[in-house]
């Protein structure tokens, strides 16, 4: 049976995925169709979807060609091999997506296939994406044209299987779409990774070790995405790159990051092809040795590793034991985002290791704000306010960024819930300084509440995580592999940092606890109204002398939180003269 599916300018045929379908397709285009049609299909670049289930989850091979037909034909006479994904198009009943239109041409067709990969990674129910070959495009003579007929081919094939095709938003709101590896980078990420790549070559021919690679860059400058495509790029592509086959792991010391990362090692078969080469810092330090060191580690998030030792890790600084384990180390790191004192880097440590790159020619910094859709005039104020403590007049975004402060926690609440209700703003939330307390291997107390909760005179909402206690296991099967701000439930919770760490949301409703102040004109932060036993709690250092850095490291932890809304701030003070400040500043 054949299906052609037309809106605006793509043309778009749904078949059977087998020989027989496909040699009956190729009789009828050449007979039913307008010969305009049969050029575009026959003669044009085409791009095409293989697709099937298997358990309720598909699994999809996107390629484009010059000549769909024969390609066809090559994939299904691959398909006697078990090992090879055409083997399921036999196995199970797959279906074939052939996109024509009379504006592709070569570079045109690799951009819609790549974002295509790039999308279906990003989809709950596609389990894995056997296509992995990037072919991002520069400038050519159609790229302008890029969005739209993108956009229109999507629609179509929604309207066709919403299932494998969800909305746009859904899959750009996806944590694993936006860590992606398959993301068009820009110049500044580009450049920065091949430097890396060409290091690392050198490293590995050359048979040298202990080389770091030291990544700076603040919250929102694409530090995840470079990350993560360099990764792919060499554990994927060494052959290719003349180094063999490469011992590549990748590691962040943040739960939430893990999980992300794992999916998307097993969504790209990394997972099946090199096994688990996704982990925490700790796992990876314990299992291997200075003595047989592994050709790559990647750390994401590198402020988050330890600096002093805690239970199963007991070395003196996770960095260094992992530069012992490997010839190249690359890390990525933003010291404004460090908040327990077990993190915590004396200045003195930092400087070493940032010299030790510094000196090889291995420091990369990465300027450009990628994450908030602001002005310079909004990014300045946010960063007064974070980092100079200055209270400044909230400046009119002429993007359409938005600061908005409020009087009450339940109409910052209301707020955020309306702008869920928006298509393209479903990921938003309520995110809050950690001035309440919180415990996650003990329920809260009964008699007093039901959960852990930010209390704030009679409104309160429970803390993260909390709500997913009450649902029953098919609802916890459906939110395993959704990060905190993905899952339904946390519209009615309240996320801190170490849930939101790393993540975009569109709009952030902060809640500035007891903790941040204005006092004498200036941003205050005060350890004893934190209930952050690992930010406000003495820290050792290395002359043995006992140190406190509460202060800093709250102020650490408000600069995350403000930085995370893609659109917009919506922001709560608990301290009466901070929100007295703020209403001040937006009149």
């Amino acid at each position: 049976m054949m299906t052609k599916i037309e809106n605006l300018k793509p043309i778009i045929f749904q078949i059977e995925d087998n020989d027989v379908s496909l040699k009956e397709f190729e009789e009828r285009l050449l007979t039913a169709e307008s010969e305009k049609v049969q050029d575009l299909i026959l003669n044009y670049p085409t791009v095409y979807i293989h697709n099937w289930q298997e358990s309720n989850d598909y699994e999809v091979y996107i390629g484009e060609s010059n000549n769909v037909i024969q390609r066809t034909k090559q994939h299904y006479k691959e398909s006697n091999d078990e090992k090879n994904w055409q083997y399921q198009l036999h196995k199970n009943r797959a279906r074939l997506f052939l996109i024509g239109h009379e504006h592709f041409n070569k570079s045109l067709t690799l951009d819609i296939e790549n974002r295509l990969m790039h999308y279906m990674m990003g989809i709950e129910r596609v389990r894995k994406v056997h296509n992995r070959n990037q072919n991002p495009q520069n400038k050519y003579y159609t790229v302008e044209e890029l969005d739209l007929i993108f956009h229109n081919i999507w629609s179509v094939l929604r309207n066709v299987d919403p299932k494998l095709f969800p909305s746009e938003t859904e899959i750009k709101d996806s944590a694993i779409f936006k860590a992606s590896p398959l993301h068009k980078m820009t110049s500044e990420q580009l450049h920065a990774k091949e430097l890396i790549i060409q290091k690392v070559i050198r490293a590995v021919k050359g048979n040298q070790r202990k080389q770091l690679i030291f990544i700076e860059g603040e919250a929102g400058t694409g530090k995840t995405v470079l990350n993560s495509s360099t990764f792919y790029d060499l554990i994927t592509k060494a052959g290719e790159l003349g180094m063999g086959q490469l011992q590549c792991y990748m590691m962040v010391n943040h739960d939430e990051q893990i999980m992300v990362y794992e999916q998307i090692a097993k969504k790209l078969g990394i997972t099946d092809k090199y096994g688990n080469v996704v982990c925490k810092p700790t796992t990876f330090i314990n299992h291997h040795i200075p003595e047989e060191p592994v050709d790559v580690a990647f750390i994401d998030e590198a402020h988050l590793l330890l600096t002093q030792g805690k239970q199963s890790y007991q070395g003196k600084n996770q960095l260094q034991d992992i530069i012992d384990r490997a010839k190249v180390t690359v890390v990525i790191f933003d010291e404004n985002q460090i908040l327990t004192t077990e993190q915590f880097w004396e200045a003195q440590v930092l400087d070493h290791f940032k010299t030790m790159a510094k000196q090889n020619n291995n420091y990369i910094e990465l300027k450009n704000q990628l994450r908030m859709s602001a002005d310079k005039a909004t990014i300045n104020w946010i960063d007064a306010f974070t980092k100079a403590r200055k209270l400044y007049k909230i400046p009119v975004d002429q993007t359409g960024y938005e600061i908005k402060i409020f009087d009450q926690p339940g109409e910052l609440e209301l707020e955020i819930k309306s702008k869920i209700t928006t298509k393209k703003c479903t990921l938003s939330r309520m995110i809050a300084t950690y001035d309440w307390e919180y415990n996650a291997k003990k329920r809260a107390n009964a008699r007093l509440q039901k959960y852990w909760e930010v209390s704030i005179g009679n409104w309160h909402k429970p803390w993260n995580y909390e709500l997913e206690k009450e649902l029953d296991r098919k609802q916890k099967k459906k939110i395993k592999s959704l990060s905190w701000a993905e899952q339904p439930q946390t519209v009615n919770e309240v996320g801190s940092t170490f849930t939101i760490q790393g993540f975009d949301l569109n709009y952030a409703g902060v809640i500035l606890g007891p903790s941040v102040k204005y006092r004498n004109g200036e941003i205050v932060f005060e350890p004893m109204e934190s209930r952050n036993k690992k930010a406000i709690q003495n820290r050792t250092l290395s002359d043995g002398s006992k140190e406190k850095f509460g202060e800093i490291l709250i102020q650490h932890e408000v600069r995350v939180l403000m930085t995370r809304g893609v659109n917009g701030l919506y922001i709560f003070a608990c301290d009466e003269a901070l929100r007295k400040a703020l209403k001040d500043a937006a009149i």
